[in-house]
């Protein structure tokens, strides 16, 4: 793929640029079971190449950081996991201010998502809870009605996610906030995402803009892309495969 125009600023400066990405439906092409996701052939030492260029390269995604480190990481690259709630520092695993103390919490009412059985599959991270009914739609309205209740019981915030809900803390932590602290001060930003918690990202991308940033929002399309993320997007490219190339469209 040659390089789009809109990239050309962030790659003629790449001391002071950062390439920052999603996982899901970005990197990894979407499966009915979250656990079998991984990433395309070759995108971890491509994040790697490019940390060796870039000022900054960091994955932000609603997975556990430590699915990320198991299936993506790389030398240089930073994992930001469950929409900013948790990221590696250090080499460590570090929950964000406030998260900890949700962790029995979230656990209990992974427990009693099992117990229900309300959900097509209970998918437990390191600080929230994933209900899916990706593979029994029929489940969808049940599945919302017993995460708001949840939610309403426990504190949790109940979040809409892909064919899915999310039970979390409720801290104001998503991807906007953590691209916002991962790329605070850099001259150049481009961010890759496919789906809606991604547009959060696209929005600190333009808060960057208003003081003088260069970004570029990039879609990656999918049948499941929303509307919204399409009509913001600078550059939208045909799935993981096209995430890949354009992100290999970077590297000299």
């Amino acid at each position: 793929m040659q390089r789009p125009g809109f990239l050309d600023v962030l790659a003629a400066q790449p001391e002071r640029a950062g390439v920052y990405t999603d996982f899901d439906g970005t990197l990894a092409p979407i499966v009915d079971n979250p656990y079998e996701a991984r990433a395309l052939p070759g995108s971890a030492d491509t994040l790697g190449a490019l940390a060796d260029r870039y000022a900054r390269v960091g994955v932000i995604s609603g997975r556990p950081v430590r699915y990320l480190l198991d299936n993506i990481a790389a030398p240089g690259v930073d994992l930001w996991g469950e929409y900013g709630l948790e990221r590696v520092v250090d080499g460590e695993i570090r929950a964000a201010e406030g998260a900890e103390e949700w962790r029995r919490v979230v656990e209990d009412v992974a427990t009693r998502a099992d117990d229900a059985g309300v959900a097509e599959r209970v998918e437990r991270k390191s600080l929230s809870v994933t209900l899916h009914w990706r593979a029994e739609p029929e489940r969808e309205a049940a599945v919302h009605k017993w995460a708001e209740s949840e939610a309403t019981r426990t504190g949790l915030e109940a979040l809409a996610a892909r064919k899915a809900v999310e039970l979390r803390p409720p801290l104001r932590r998503d991807k906007g906030t953590a691209l916002g602290e991962a790329a605070a001060g850099l001259a150049a930003v481009c961010f890759l995402g496919d789906d809606r918690g991604d547009l959060a990202a696209f929005d600190a991308l333009d808060r960057f803009a208003e003081g003088g940033v260069n970004v570029t929002r990039i879609g990656v399309r999918s049948p499941e892309m929303p509307e919204e993320l399409g009509s913001r997007a600078d550059i939208v490219v045909d799935g993981p495969e096209g995430a890949l190339e354009l992100l290999q469209s970077l590297l000299p």
